[in-house]
C-alpha cells in the first residue's frame, strides 16, 4: 500500500496490513507523487533541482486540513519541512516544490494534519461580523493561540501571545480583537510554526539525488581516428587531443568517443557499409575485438592506455568530461568468442549468429546471449567498466541497451553506482516507450529520445509535455540533433537554416543536448534518398574536416552553437526540465515556450520552417511568466542583444538563415536599457 497514510515511524516502511486492519491513517494521504514502479524504484533528481511533491489530502467534515513535505537526507535525519498548498481549490490535491542539496539516497514523506487555527480563523471570520457567539469564539481563539505560542521559539512568540491577550481584551470591540489576531506578523509566525493535530504521515518514498551532470550538459561526439596529423593519416589520442580546445571553446561539457577498442577483421565492412573491405579500410568501431584485445584494450592505431590517459587529462584541463561508448557486442575475432562460447547463440550448423535488424545485417558483429551465464556477464561487464573508470571515465554511453535484458542493466548499474554514485550511464535506446522508460527507471541516468523524429509544432509540444511531466521523475532526455547513424530528412533538405533551428530547439528544450562532429559544418548528404545514413559515413572510414578553412569562409554555425551553450550556462532555467510551458502562436510553423527557475525566466520563439519566413502573433500565458494578464515586460534577445517590450500579444517575424529564433530573457520592468517595442 505504498503512498497511503500511516501512523508509523516514517523513517522506515510500514509493515503489510493484516486483513481487517485499517489502511488509511486519521487524515487520508493518497496517491503521493512522484512515484516510480509503485515506490519499488526511487524517483530521481539532481542536487539543487526543484521538483514538485503532491498528494491527495482530505478529511471528514468541514475542519481545515493542511500538509507538508519532509525530506530526509542520506543520513536519515529530517530536513526543514516544506508547506504544501492546495493546487486547485476543491480538488483536495496538494503540492509543494522541494529540492535536495546533495547527492545520495533520500526519502520524502507527506504529512497531513488537522489545522485548528485555520478552522478557527475561518469560523471567526463568519461569526464575529455576524455577532454570533462572539465571546465564546474569541476565547476559543485565545486558547488556540496560547497553545500555538508554546511551539514557537521563545524569542519570536511574543506577537502570538499578544494576539491571544488582545482576543481576551473585552475593553475593545470584537472586530478590533479579531483584527489584532490576524495581522501579517502573526499570520507569518503561525504559518511557519503551525499548531498541528492528528498528524498522519504517508509511507516514505525513495528519492535518488545525483550530480548535476546526470541532468544537464552539452555533449560533443567525434571519432579520434579522424583527427590525424595530416589528411588521410589515422588519428591517435595525442593528435585527437588537439581538437579538444575547439570543442571546449564552443562551450561543451562532455566529449563523447565511439568505441576505442581493437576492431575485428572477419567480415569487416568497407566504405559505405559494403560487404568487402579493402586493405586500407579501417572497419566499424562497434565491431569490437581482435587478437590485440577486447573491451578493456585500445586500438593500437590510436595509441596506448598512457595516450588515452593523456587525452582524458587534457580534456579535464579544459573543463571537459570524457564519455566512452560501451557496446556489449563482439566481432568474430573478440577473445570472448573462444574464451566464453556460452555467451553467444550458436545456430544448428555450429556457427554463431551475427547481429541483424532486418533488413539491416551486421555480419561483423556477434550479439551476446545472456541467459546461459548471466552472473558471469555481469561480473565481466562490471570489471570492464571499472577498468575505464580507473582511467578517468565517469560517463558511459551504452549502445543498444534495449537489446539486452533489463535485469542485466539493473544489476550492472546498481553494482557500479553503489560504490561510485557519480558514474553516469546514457541509454542509446531508440525503441518502444515501455523499454525506454523502464531502462531509465532501473538505473540509466539519461536516455536518448525521439527528438530527432519530432519536427512539427504538435509533435514537439506533445513529446516535450510528456518528457517534462511525470516522466521527469525517472527519465532524463538527451537531445542529440544528429548521430553517426541518423541524418534526418529535415536536415537533408533544410540546409543550414535547418541545422540552426534544430540546434536552438535541442539546446533550449532539453537540459542535456548534443551534436555529432560535422553538425557545425551542416553536413547533410545522405547515402541514398529516403535513408538516414550519411554518404561516406565516418562509421566506415576516416573523414577529414578542414575546420580552419570552414571558419574563415563562414561555412560553420559554430558561433551559434557557442552562443547557445553560453546562454545555457548563464541561465538556470535552461538547466532544468520540469518547468516548461508552451504558449500560443497563430502559425503552425512557429513554436513558443518558456522556462523558469526562480527569478530566471526565458521565452523562446522558433520558426520551424527552414525555407520560408514566418510572421505570427505570439499570445503569452502571462501567469506562467510570473506576471498578471494585463502586465507587460522588457525582454532581451540573448542571441542578438536586441531589447523589446512585450505584453500579452506580440508580433514576430522570423527569417531562416538570418533570424530563425528569439531566445528572450524576461527582465525586470525597472531595467533602464530596454529599447524597441514590437508588441501589438
Amino acid at each position: 500500500m505504498t503512498g497511503l497514510a500511516s501512523v508509523t515511524d516514517v523513517t522506515g516502511p510500514t509493515s503489510a496490513p493484516r486483513a481487517g486492519d485499517p489502511v488509511l491513517g486519521r487524515i487520508p494521504v493518497l496517491d503521493v507523487r512522484p512515484v516510480v514502479q509503485h515506490g519499488r524504484r526511487p524517483a530521481k533528481a539532481v542536487a539543487g533541482e526543484s521538483f514538485e511533491v503532491s498528494a491527495t489530502v482530505f478529511r471528514e467534515g468541514h475542519d481545515a486540513v493542511a500538509a507538508n513535505v519532509v525530506l530526509r537526507g542520506p543520513d536519515g535525519r529530517p530536513g526543514p519541512w516544506t508547506p504544501m498548498r492546495e493546487l486547485a481549490p476543491g480538488t483536495d490535491r496538494w503540492g509543494a516544490t522541494v529540492s535536495a542539496d546533495e547527492p545520495g539516497r533520500w526519502t520524502y514523506t507527506v504529512e497531513a494534519w488537522s489545522d485548528p487555527v485555520g478552522t478557527w480563523r475561518h469560523t471567526a471570520g463568519i461569526k464575529i461580523p455576524a455577532g454570533i457567539d462572539t465571546g465564546l469564539v474569541l476565547e476559543e481563539g485565545a486558547r488556540l493561540y496560547e497553545r500555538a505560542a508554546a511551539g514557537i521559539p521563545e524569542r519570536q512568540r511574543g506577537a502570538v501571545r499578544e494576539a491571544a491577550a488582545a482576543l481576551r481584551d473585552d475593553s475593545r470591540p470584537a472586530a478590533w480583537r479579531l483584527a489584532a489576531a490576524l495581522t501579517p506578523e502573526v499570520t507569518e509566525l503561525l504559518t511557519r510554526y503551525p499548531l498541528r493535530e492528528l498528524v498522519t504521515a504517508s509511507d516514505p518514498m525513495p528519492l535518488l539525488v545525483e550530480r548535476e551532470r546526470a541532468l544537464y550538459g552539452s555533449w560533443y561526439e567525434f571519432f579520434p581516428r579522424s583527427e590525424g596529423a595530416a589528411e588521410g593519416a589515422h588519428g591517435t589520442f595525442r593528435t585527437a587531443a588537439r581538437r579538444l580546445e575547439a570543442i571546449a571553446e564552443m562551450g561543451f561539457d562532455v566529449v563523447y568517443l565511439p568505441p576505442v577498442h581493437p576492431i575485428g577483421t572477419t567480415f569487416r565492412k568497407g566504405r559505405n557499409n559494403t560487404l568487402t573491405a579493402g586493405p586500407d579500410d579501417v572497419g566499424v568501431p562497434w565491431a569490437i575485438g581482435s587478437p590485440e584485445g577486447g573491451h578493456d584494450a585500445v586500438h593500437p592505431d590510436l595509441g596506448t592506455l598512457d595516450d588515452f590517459d593523456h587525452f582524458v587529462g587534457r580534456a579535464r584541463e579544459l573543463g571537459l568530461e570524457v564519455a566512452l561508448d560501451f557496446a556489449l557486442q563482439c566481432s568474430p575475432d573478440h577473445p570472448w568468442v573462444h574464451k566464453y562460447p556460452e555467451w553467444f547463440h550458436h545456430r544448428p550448423d555450429g556457427s554463431i549468429a551475427y547481429a541483424e535488424n532486418p533488413p539491416k545485417k551486421y555480419q561483423d558483429i556477434y550479439p551476446v546471449a545472456f541467459d546461459a551465464d548471466m552472473d558471469g556477464l555481469v561480473a565481466e561487464t562490471v570489471r570492464v567498466l571499472r577498468h575505464w573508470m580507473e582511467h578517468g571515465v565517469r560517463i558511459f554511453r551504452v549502445d543498444n541497451p534495449h537489446t539486452k535484458p533489463v535485469v542485466f542493466w539493473e544489476r550492472v548499474i546498481g553494482e557500479v553506482n553503489s560504490a561510485d554514485p557519480d558514474v553516469i550511464f546514457l541509454a542509446e535506446a531508440f525503441t518502444r516507450p515501455a523499454m525506454m522508460h523502464t531502462l531509465a527507471q532501473v538505473g540509466f541516468q539519461q536516455s536518448y529520445t525521439y527528438f530527432t523524429w519530432r519536427n512539427s509544432k504538435q509533435e514537439l509540444t506533445d513529446y516535450l509535455t510528456e518528457l517534462s511531466g511525470e516522466a521527469a521523475a525517472w527519465m532524463r532526455p538527451n537531445f542529440f540533433a544528429n548521430t553517426p547513424d541518423i541524418l534526418h530528412a529535415y536536415l537533408q533538405h533544410g540546409g543550414r537554416p535547418a541545422f540552426e533551428i534544430r540546434a536552438v530547439l535541442a539546446a533550449t528544450l532539453s537540459p542535456s543536448w548534443g551534436i555529432y562532429s560535422g553538425y557545425e559544418l551542416c553536413e547533410n548528404t545522405p547515402q541514398r534518398e529516403g535513408g538516414e545514413d550519411y554518404l561516406d559515413s565516418e562509421k566506415y572510414q576516416l573523414v577529414h574536416r578542414d575546420w580552419e578553412t570552414a571558419a574563415r569562409e563562414g561555412r560553420t554555425i559554430a558561433p551559434l552553437i557557442t552562443r547557445l551553450n553560453t546562454i545555457r550556462r548563464e541561465n538556470p532555467a535552461l538547466r532544468q526540465l520540469r518547468d516548461l510551458h508552451f504558449h500560443h502562436a497563430d502559425k503552425e510553423q512557429v513554436i513558443v515556450y518558456s522556462k523558469r527557475s526562480g527569478s530566471n525566466t526565458l521565452l523562446v520563439v522558433v520558426n520551424l520552417d527552414p525555407h520560408v519566413t514566418q510572421e505570427a502573433t505570439v499570445s503569452l500565458d502571462m501567469p506562467q511568466l510570473g506576471l498578471e494578464w494585463h502586465e507587460s515586460m522588457p525582454v532581451r534577445d540573448l542571441l542578438t542583444g536586441e531589447s523589446y517590450h512585450w505584453g500579452r500579444a506580440n508580433y514576430v517575424r522570423l527569417e531562416p538563415g538570418r533570424r530563425p529564433a528569439h531566445v528572450l530573457s524576461v527582465l525586470r520592468p525597472s531595467n533602464p536599457q530596454i529599447g524597441g517595442s514590437p508588441t501589438i
